[in-house]
């Protein structure tokens, strides 16, 4: 795609995320879309085939957000709690400005038929960009983790992740400020979980807890990075 196209999409994707807040996700029409981005009907169809990929493309803008500013924060925690914690915060951070009108499509997204699903075929782009946040998180952090227990973690912390946004649509709180304290409360729980899995006594549980999940399909398409940092290792 040229600039051009690259700009015109854009226009679009920024004037459909206005109306769906001024008018809501329902109420708002592919026309009315098109007539407010100032282009022709048939030209919004050209990039956007309904208002459903117009809301996938609304995922992959807030997920590529996402990993900017995961990644900047992320470069200043090795401890996997504390990289588990950013990777949510940051997520907060960047969604906070959209939660006006997160719940209109959400009751949309909740429809295991649905396009809009988190676990739909249209929404792997997305859900991909997402679980490899996670696996950076994971393989970039500097606390022992049980091998069989780090393949299955990122998607684990992925689920999670679904967990907070559920809450965080139902969040009222001044500046989302329950979801952050849910995380602050949450991810030393689970990591210590994790630490759990470097000692005889707890790693056999948690390995069996870990293949149930993989054969129930909840963690087989992480792709394990070529290699992970040096001092990961350590």
């Amino acid at each position: 795609m040229d600039s051009k196209g690259a700009a015109t999409r854009a226009l679009i994707l920024e004037t459909a995320m206005r109306l769906f807040q001024e008018r809501g996700y329902g109420k708002t029409t592919m026309r009315a879309i098109a007539e407010a981005a100032g282009v022709s009907v048939g030209n919004a169809y050209y990039y956007f085939a309904s208002k459903e990929q117009l809301i996938q493309g609304f995922y992959d803008r807030l997920q590529a957000d996402h990993l900017v500013a995961a990644r900047q924060a992320l470069a200043e925690e090795t401890d996997l709690a504390r990289r588990l914690g950013v990777v949510l915060k940051t997520w907060l951070d960047v969604a906070e400005p959209y939660h006006q009108f997160a719940a209109q499509f959400f009751v949309t997204a909740a429809d295991p038929a649905s396009p809009l699903s988190p676990f739909s075929s249209d929404s792997k782009e997305a859900r991909d960009a997402s679980i490899e946040i996670q696996v950076e998180a994971v393989y970039g952090a500097t606390t022992k983790i049980d091998p069989k227990l780090r393949e299955t973690l990122p998607e684990l912390a992925w689920l999670g992740n679904m967990g907070l946004v559920l809450y965080w649509i139902h969040d009222n709180s001044p500046g989302r400020a329950q979801s952050y304290k849910l995380v602050d409360q949450c991810v030393p729980i689970a990591s210590k979980v994790v630490k759990l899995s470097r000692y005889p006594i707890a790693k056999a549980m948690i390995r069996e807890a870990a293949e149930i999940c993989v054969e129930h399909g909840i963690s087989p398409r992480i792709p394990k990075p070529p290699a992970r940092p040096e001092t990961a290792a350590k």
